[in-house]
């Protein structure tokens, strides 16, 4: 033998190594890309419309399978795909539901419904004084849409603009806020107060 030629040799069990590496790379995609895809996926918020709840900046990983089973409450933060142009997303809060009148009266919400005829104001706390509105506007919603505001209601571009999101424009709704670590939270944003 030429003392130059090179040598490979295989040690036993080296094939059943790579053979292994490869068919755990194919169940970890198989795994996680429906994840991905179907249930969890990440995004970045862009812009000041829903701060101070979110801020420009932060890494949130949404939930797309909650709404599958059930509808958007009253209160919800959703991710949404933008009427106007659906290959744009945006985050804001559910406000009115299928069915409601919302009333805008200087900024101050009302919500009319088959449960709240004379109407009930909403209290809402995830909004501060110097992001308040003044806006006033009656919209009734139809079945199958939601009237969606950003909390920083003088930074929002919001159905108040470009009217009511159909259901299948919902995207899902944040599920964790990953980054900065400093916020880091399990369903961020999400209000219990208001009335359903």
């Amino acid at each position: 033998m030429n003392p130059e030629e090179k040598q490979i040799i295989l040690v036993p069990g080296q094939t059943n190594f790579f053979k292994e590496i490869l068919v755990f790379v194919a169940i970890a995609l198989i795994i996680v890309v429906p994840i991905r895809i179907f249930i969890a996926e990440p995004f970045v918020v862009s812009g000041l419309s829903m701060y101070p709840t979110f801020d420009s900046g932060q890494y949130l990983i949404v939930d797309q399978f909650t709404y599958d089973f059930s509808n958007p409450r009253r209160g919800d933060v959703v991710i949404i795909k933008y009427p106007l142009d659906t290959s744009m997303y945006f985050i804001k809060r559910v406000i009115g539901l299928p069915g409601d009148t919302v009333s805008i009266n200087s900024g101050v919400v009302t919500i009319y419904s088959s449960t709240t005829p004379k109407g009930v104001t909403l209290n809402e706390p995830y909004i501060e004084a110097d992001h308040h509105s003044y806006d006033t506007s009656t919209t009734t919603i139809g079945a199958n849409q939601y009237f969606v505001m950003g909390d920083n209601r003088n930074q929002s571009s919001d159905s108040r603009i470009w009217g009511l999101v159909s259901r299948d424009l919902v995207v899902g709704r944040p599920m964790l806020r990953l980054l900065p670590f400093s916020t880091l939270s399990v369903l961020p944003g999400r209000d219990t107060n208001e009335p359903q």
